[in-house]
């Protein structure tokens, strides 16, 4: 069920102190007020500078403003994120983001652990139209998770059932302004389409959007945690890495699987599905000793070498 903001707070129990993403926007904006008031003294906050645009210097010195006004400590990092062959700019500037919020955090603070983003239930939807329109797999319609691991940190979500006008509302309550990203209007962005055309006709036809999409990204997650679980006991029994003649043995939709795991898990890699399905058509292929096979695979190769599968980065 979507949540108030103070309902979203009261279920959220982050390790204390802790840092939350800050952007300066009105969803981020909301998380860190929030946070400082239900928590004083014990939350930090991290800008992150794309430099992406001309506003960007504007974005910083709101938040400098705001956090010396809230007495939050604020660490600001800039990227300049650059994508490599197969890679989208959007997926370099998250991993980008991500690495910098990780090391401001670690450099800043190194008692801090658990560190909170502000995406809010449109977001959650907007990631699984998105998904959906890409026809992405289980992975993709699980869409964002609300707690993980990485980088050393404890990641969290807490406004997930919050639909980001109540959020907006909140902050009117509060009497608190906000930085509009000039680009949120701008409908060259897929995510942006969604947001402008999408989303309100959802409203208007089917009103529970917001919950019975959760409820079915929250369906998705649980299937995908379960072949994580079948992947990994896999990848045990092929061995790292992975033996082709073991491999074999499994079915079609299995090597898939356990492909995909290895490729995510040992080399941060994935697949695209062009390049799955003529890495199991090879697999298939290789029954001689003198059979060859060297592929593109995600960011780098996958050769053969003697009765094993390996991947490269060049």
């Amino acid at each position: 069920m979507a949540q108030s903001l103070e309902q979203a707070l009261a279920a959220f129990s982050p390790g204390l102190p802790f840092a939350v993403a800050y952007s300066g926007g009105a969803d981020s904006t909301a998380l860190l007020l929030a946070c400082a008031q239900r928590w004083p003294g014990l939350v930090r906050a991290v800008h992150i500078h794309h430099g992406l645009q001309a506003a960007a210097d504007d974005f910083e010195r709101h938040c400098q403003a705001l956090c010396q006004q809230m007495k939050v400590p604020l660490a600001v990092r800039r990227v300049q994120a650059a994508n490599v062959p197969g890679q989208s700019p959007e997926d370099a500037a998250r991993k980008a983001r991500y690495q910098a919020l990780a090391e401001a955090v670690h450099t800043e603070w190194p008692e801090v652990r658990d560190i909170a983003l502000a995406q809010h239930a449109d977001d959650q939807v907007e990631t699984l139209l998105i998904a959906l329109s890409r026809g992405a797999g289980l992975p993709g319609l699980a869409s964002m998770p609300a707690n993980w691991q990485r980088l050393g940190l404890h990641w969290h979500r807490p406004l997930l059932a919050v639909p980001g006008a109540v959020l907006r509302q909140w902050l009117t309550t509060q009497g608190q302004a906000w930085i509009e990203d000039p680009s949120n209007t701008c409908t060259q962005f897929t995510r942006n389409r969604i947001r402008a055309q999408v989303l309100p006709a959802l409203a208007e036809a089917l009103p529970a959007f917001r919950d019975t999409f959760a409820r079915s990204a929250a369906h998705a997650a649980q299937a995908q945690e379960v072949l994580n679980e079948v992947a990994e006991q896999d990848l045990v029994l092929l061995g790292v890495p992975p033996r082709i003649a073991a491999l074999q043995l499994l079915s079609r939709p299995r090597q898939a699987l356990v492909l995909r795991h290895w490729l995510r898990s040992q080399h941060a890699t994935t697949p695209s599905t062009a390049q799955l399905h003529e890495l199991l058509d090879q697999v298939a292929a290789c029954t001689t000793r003198g059979h060859r096979l060297h592929l593109k695979v995600g960011q780098g190769f996958v050769r053969r070498e003697e009765a094993f599968l390996v991947w490269h980065a060049t």
